[in-house]
């Protein structure tokens, strides 16, 4: 406001972060490296449909792009929540003594070093951003097209990773934020609300090939609806009648089985 000369730069509608570019790049790098089986391991070596993978996510997403592009029917993911405690990796691995000496001690089985994100972190969201950018990148790819990602996350990042999958995915190809009830239980020591549930992302690799997939109905589900006067017509099941907006022109009434008219709620 205090500058003589007036920024005249094109606004846009955009979401961006430090380290934006930096994960792209990463995402794009190539990598020397191998699958390696363990037959020891294994169950079924010969016959088996299954494949397990332990490693780092970025590098096993870059080397599935060469036998899986495309291919993938479904994907669920499970990243970390950045509650402040999540261990990270470290995609750029320099770093100086200072912070190593910072960092030490935090390493995986396969020694890659790992960092606690915490909140007095400057870059606290940009890095989860960051992380999740490139994997959700390389995902992507690996999608067929009636494919179809779910992400698990909570209120820490759930309105970041909406806008990183906006623009992975894309805007239109969203399909719904479900809700998980993950806790029965109020807690008592919470400071403000108990929250009980958590969000599952869902995204389609394009939505017009995509379909939804149906259950068979459950005996326990079947066990809700009764037929208690043997009618011809078959089972029922209780029901609220309301509608949210009458229209006598559109809405209709309900003749009990007594005879009684009933109409919907206002």
């Amino acid at each position: 406001m205090l500058k003589c000369d007036i920024a005249d730069k094109d606004e846009a509608y955009e979401f961006t972060w430090v380290g934006k570019n930096a994960a792209i790049v990463e995402a794009n790098k190539p990598i020397r490296k191998t699958l390696r089986p363990c037959k020891e391991e294994s169950v079924d070596w010969d016959t088996t449909e299954n494949l397990y993978i332990e490693g780092d996510n970025l590098e096993v997403l870059k080397l599935l792009q060469e036998s899986y592009l495309g291919k993938v029917k479904m994907i669920y993911i499970d990243p970390p929540y950045n509650t402040g405690n999540d261990f990270i990796y470290r995609d750029d691995f320099t770093s100086s003594r200072e912070e190593y000496e910072e960092e030490a001690g935090t390493f995986d089985d396969e020694g890659n070093r790992m960092f606690k994100n915490t909140d007095t972190n400057g870059r606290f969201h940009s890095d989860w951003c960051s992380m999740i950018y490139s994997r959700l990148l390389l995902a992507r790819n690996l999608l067929s097209d009636d494919g179809v990602i779910f992400i698990s996350i909570d209120d820490n990042e759930q309105d970041n990773l909406k806008k990183i999958c906006d623009e992975v995915f894309g805007e239109s190809n969203f399909i719904a934020q479900l809700i998980w009830e993950r806790a029965y239980s109020p807690k008592n020591d919470a400071k403000y609300i108990s929250n009980s549930h958590d969000y599952v992302l869902m995204f389609a690799k394009s939505i017009d090939n995509f379909t939804i997939g149906r259950l068979p109905r459950t005996e326990e589900a079947n066990a809700r609806y009764s037929n208690p006067d043997n009618d011809p017509r078959g089972i029922w099941k209780p029901s609220d009648m309301s509608v949210k907006t009458y229209n006598s022109e559109c809405d209709y009434p309900i003749t009990t089985p007594s005879g009684r008219v009933v109409e919907p709620p206002r």
